[in-house]
């Protein structure tokens, strides 16, 4: 394995990482950040999530910035505010020891005239939500002339989540002006459609694992119960975890508030995340749930998009998810930055022919409990 030094990483980036107890290189960063040190064009990085793929395009994009032009030369775009935010801060941590370089996160579910003012300081990294972006550019909020660097971050994720008439108009608002780097850890259609419309036909592809979409770090079982009985098993299941922290995955806004009464009711500090949440709402609740307040989160697959809490010991499925790419962002909620998880799904017996084709398309084996 190689150093970050030998990596090409500069000596204050690799101080501030430190800090942060980055200590080795991922494979997705061994892989890419030579490449976007040294050379800088279209890339194309597939890399299970939790793998390092902030580290894997923050520190070329902070080492090829221009501090002294204040002007936005890198865009990195998120699925969701909790992933821009925590990308920009990321970002702001790995630039304790360099020159000073200004990133700035917009996203909706935030005051609109908060962010043009913030935006009209030296801004040299702008980490935003399509949608958002996009409104701020019809308000001429921000300058893009300088831009150079385009990141697209989960990319599968922005467009399950339904960005991709706004990537469109992006990528073709800053076409011929840019450089891409498109990280994802699944690559569907669309995706693929996005590579090939936009990006150079020469573009490095970097593919981590890619018999292995899932993160090998994750243990996978099953439990076989009837549907009324999801819940004690769940919640049995939960209290021999000794506290460890996990989220409860259910398909639907009403699943998720059943689950986590039931839960609540069986002695476990649970709370909820879904669709019909403000952002003010939103926020406490992702508070209350890093900050260890309660153990578990019940929450719907498009809500949880964007969710990195470090230490989360297991992923519990309520029912399988309805596309076998969601059981990939599902599980990788666990086993982040190297440590270990598990992923358990709670199915009736009419569900063992789907969970066989769970194994077939993401090369896993789920081993039976109970």
């Amino acid at each position: 394995m190689k150093t970050f030094q030998q990596l090409g990483v500069s000596p204050a980036l690799i101080k501030g990482i430190t800090e942060k107890g980055i200590l080795e290189p991922t494979e997705i960063q061994e892989r890419a950040i030579p490449f976007l040190i040294k050379v800088g064009h279209d890339f194309v990085g597939q890399a299970q999530t939790g793998t390092g793929k902030t580290a894997a395009y923050g520190l070329p994009l902070l080492q090829r910035i221009d501090p002294a032009d204040k002007r936005i030369q890198g865009l990195v775009l998120a699925p969701t505010r909790e992933l821009a935010k925590q990308i920009a801060k990321q970002l702001f941590h790995y630039t304790k020891y360099t020159e000073k370089i200004f990133t700035e996160a917009v996203a909706g579910g935030e005051k609109m005239e908060q962010q043009i003012a913030a935006l009209s300081r030296p801004t040299h990294i702008v980490v935003a939500t399509p949608g958002r972006l996009i409104e701020l550019l019809k308000r001429q909020a921000l300058d893009l002339e300088a831009l150079q660097y385009l990141i697209l971050d989960e990319a599968d994720e922005m467009l399950n989540i339904g960005f991709k008439e706004d990537i469109d108009t992006i990528l073709e608002y800053t076409q011929g002006s840019r450089r891409t780097w498109l990280f994802s850890a699944t690559m569907p259609k669309g995706v693929r459609r996005i590579i090939a419309n936009y990006m150079s036909p020469n573009a490095e592809s970097v593919q981590i694992d890619g018999k292995n979409p899932v993160n090998r770090n994750i243990e996978h079982k099953y439990a076989i119960c009837r549907i009324e009985e999801k819940p004690e098993e769940i919640a049995t299941f939960i209290h021999a975890q000794n506290g460890r922290s996990g989220v409860v995955f259910c398909r639907s806004r009403a699943g998720t508030e059943n689950l986590a009464r039931e839960l609540a009711e069986r002695g476990i500090e649970v709370t909820t995340l879904q669709g019909e949440l403000s952002q003010k709402e939103r926020d406490k609740v992702m508070r209350a749930f890093k900050k260890k307040r309660v153990q578990v989160l019940v929450s719907t697959d498009v809500s949880a998009r964007g969710i990195d809490v470090e230490d989360l010991a297991f992923v519990v499925h309520h029912q399988l998810p309805d596309q076998i790419e969601y059981y990939t962002h599902r599980s990788g909620r666990t086993a982040r930055a190297g440590r270990s998880g598990l992923s358990i799904a709670f199915i009736t017996s009419s569900d063992l022919k789907r969970l066989k084709e769970f194994e077939a398309e993401l090369h896993i084996r789920f081993q039976r409990v109970g």
